[in-house]
């Protein structure tokens, strides 16, 4: 998936159809000149609904269509006929997809499994026809309920990237390249910082055909918490992944405190990340011979709460070990 298809926020107006007017009918035909009602009710409004989808990654499809309206309840007609429901409309998301009321910001429900199905705007109920106002005292009445109105909404829709192993790292870490060597996806790869700009997904193929899906996320800066650099737009990506991998490359100044960088921002957004399982890896490490990387090994030990393993993208080094990690920590 390219960086420009991947849209993860999307402002949306939903509108559901107006119930269908009762019919105030009375019964007419040859030889009966004064029969009694026979209205029939109206239809049901159209409901908009949100559908979970899991082979959508993206919001994309929604960019451009920003105004969804479901169809009206047609009215009901004599000899007690009923009028047609109006038509639902139904709008695929993907799974992860958070629905907020635009005006409050308040998270008004999720979709987090395939074909799960929410109404977001609920279609007007139809009248009831003058069949049902018939009475003892009253037997020809010639009123009739009329529908009740369509319901309209502005909402926003925000995609949190379901992974189950997200990358986080300061920018220009490596975890972009480490996603283009462990799986198929084709991000953009540069030697700068901030190169990726949007999250990106990729499938990890391991033994037995069995796959995990892993997160690129754009970098990390201190302060993205309080939304300095790309702020929350990324951080709420990380929410969804089952286990964090953190990326700090061998050439880092100081390892231990990019690794307390990155959680304290992790922990200033949303305390509950540290639930999550965590692991280091240490990238770029075929810049390091033997004797260094020992060196380096006796200080970590010491120094990192968590486990690590030092791997390189490029010279395809740790790369096994690393997957391996992985799919053991996910399926303990």
């Amino acid at each position: 998936m390219t960086e420009g298809n991947f849209v993860d926020y999307v402002k949306m107006y939903v509108s559901s159809g107006n119930g269908g007017k009762g019919s105030s009918h009375l019964h007419r035909e040859k030889f009966i000149e004064k029969g009694g009602p026979d209205g029939g009710d109206g239809g049901r409004g159209g409901h908009v609904i949100l559908r979970g989808n899991e082979n959508l990654w993206t919001l994309l499809h929604l960019k451009f269509k920003k105004h969804i309206r479901a169809g009206h309840g047609e009215h009901g007609g004599s000899s007690r006929s009923f009028g047609a429901d109006g038509a639902d409309e139904y709008v695929e998301v993907p799974l992860g997809t958070v629905v907020r009321d635009t005006e409050t910001n308040e998270i008004i429900f999720e979709i987090t499994k395939h074909g799960e199905e929410k109404i977001i705007a609920e279609g007007g109920k139809g009248g009831l026809g003058n069949w049902h106002f018939r009475t003892a005292t009253n037997q020809t009445p010639r009123y009739a309920q009329p529908g009740i109105p369509h319901e309209e909404k502005h909402i926003t829709l925000e995609l949190k990237v379901l992974a189950d192993v997200g990358l986080v790292g300061f920018p220009n870490a490596g975890k972009s390249t480490l996603l283009s060597v462990v799986t198929s996806a084709k991000p953009k790869i540069a030697d700068y910082e901030f190169t990726t700009l949007k999250p990106n997904l990729g499938i990890v193929k391991y033994r037995d055909f069995q796959t995990f899906v892993m997160a690129d996320i754009p970098g990390i800066i201190e302060g993205a918490a309080e939304g300095r650099g790309l702020g929350h737009y990324f951080l709420r990506h990380i929410e969804r992944n089952s286990i964090l991998l953190f990326l700090i490359p061998a050439d880092a100044p100081d390892i231990k405190k990019q690794y307390d960088i990155l959680l304290d921002e992790l922990r200033r957004y949303n305390p509950e990340m540290l639930d999550k399982d965590r692991i280091i890896a240490i990238s770029k490490c075929d810049m390091l011979d033997e004797e260094l990387k020992a060196e380096l090994k006796e200080l970590l030990d010491n120094e990192l709460p968590i486990p690590y393993l030092f791997i390189s993208s490029v010279a395809q080094q740790g790369i096994t070990q690393l997957k391996d990690t992985l799919w053991k920590m996910l399926n303990d």
